[in-house]
């Protein structure tokens, strides 16, 4: 079998290395905003407690949403932007799609 052309071996990294925005609804109906690789695994941490100092204080009850991000820099933005809005406007984001979140709060 061939090797795959350089451009689909280099999609295929970079597809790997996506960044997510994750929103955590825990205890006293707070909402946590994180970043991360792999969400399952951070939400993981947060559940077992060694995860944020936040979601330490107030556990987590569940997974709100994620939304996708082509890296790091973009996850960042957008990680920000949700941390300054209110409880209610969070709650409005749960259901949209990455490209729509960062359509509201980036452009």
């Amino acid at each position: 079998m061939p090797n795959p052309a350089p451009r689909s071996r280099v999609a295929r990294q970079r597809a790997a290395k996506r960044w997510h925005v994750y929103l955590i609804l825990c205890r006293g109906n707070a909402i946590y905003t994180g970043i991360a690789l792999d969400v399952s695994a951070r939400y993981a941490q947060h559940l077992a407690g060694t995860g944020a100092r936040y979601t330490r204080a107030n556990p987590p009850r569940r997974l709100l949403t994620k939304f996708v991000c082509p890296n790091q820099s973009v996850a960042g933005r957008l990680e920000a932007a949700i941390k300054r809005l209110t409880a209610a406007e969070k709650l409005e984001l749960v259901g949209t799609t990455g490209a729509a979140a960062r359509k509201l709060l980036l452009d």
